[in-house]
């Protein structure tokens, strides 16, 4: 159900891989899709990692016709795996990529939206769903409040729309929208590509002190840069830097 490729570059790609559900997650693929994550948040060649989804789609979110079925230990157990997918891709040490081909709803959404970079598919969708059945999109509504504008975030969490692609990049919600899944592989790889040829350490380190900035007053995460700044200083790095400068 979870597919993990591990390239010798450092690229770790999770592939979501139910297409005759497409790509819905139920108890076993939430479960193997957090300890996914977990191993490769805990793997030091861990440069970039991506998310995908099998047979022309993203994700539909969570296996509602499975939830149905679910005693209550169960579902509790659900919701937990599920959370825990969440924080583990919030603590990951270097980028995160959702490749959205299809439609990308519901938790599927939630999913691709929590990663810290998203490329689509001109023609892939996206939507909090859940509303369209009667309950909040519990996991996606903090997601929202924190990456989108605030009048556009209650919007999408609230009405349960299908939302193009183009919308949500004129909104800063996806990066790069590519022509078709040839060109979406293209886009992934140029993308990804960028990210790899960067210093590794200055990637986990770029990555460390935004997520950090995100939730602390200006003044706290500008100390944290000055500190940032006075450990490059000591490791000589800058020195190197300003030496490669010099000789190019």
């Amino acid at each position: 159900m979870i597919v993990i490729d591990k390239a010798g570059n450092g690229l770790i790609t999770i592939m979501l891989d139910r297409p005759k559900r497409r790509n819905a997650l139920d108890s076993v693929a939430m479960a193997e899709l957090a300890k996914a994550l977990g191993q490769a948040a805990d793997d030091p060649d861990l440069r970039c990692l991506a998310i995908e989804g099998a047979g022309g789609g993203f994700s539909a979110g969570r296996d509602l016709k499975q939830a149905a079925d679910l005693d209550q230990d169960a579902a509790l157990a659900q919701h937990a795996a599920w959370g825990e997918v969440f924080k583990t891709l919030r603590r990951l040490p270097a980028p995160s990529v959702a490749v959205v081909e299809g439609a990308a709803v519901a938790g599927g959404f939630t999913l691709a939206l929590a990663t810290d970079f998203l490329i689509a598919e001109r023609s892939a969708r996206f939507g909090a769903l859940e509303m369209a059945n009667g309950f909040p999109a519990a996991m996606c509504t903090p997601i929202l409040a924190k990456k989108a504008p605030p009048r556009l975030g209650l919007e999408l969490a609230l009405f349960g729309a299908l939302e193009t692609a183009e919308r949500l990049f004129e909104a800063g919600l996806v990066n790069r929208i590519a022509d078709g899944a040839d060109g979406l592989a293209t886009e992934r790889d140029a993308f990804v590509g960028h990210i790899l040829s960067l210093d590794p350490l200055a990637v986990r380190q770029t990555v460390a002190a935004y997520r950090a900035a995100e939730s602390q007053p200006l003044d706290q995460a500008l100390t944290a840069g000055v500190t940032l700044n006075q450990l490059i200083e000591a490791s000589g790095r800058f020195r190197q830097g300003g030496a490669a400068f010099k000789q190019s």
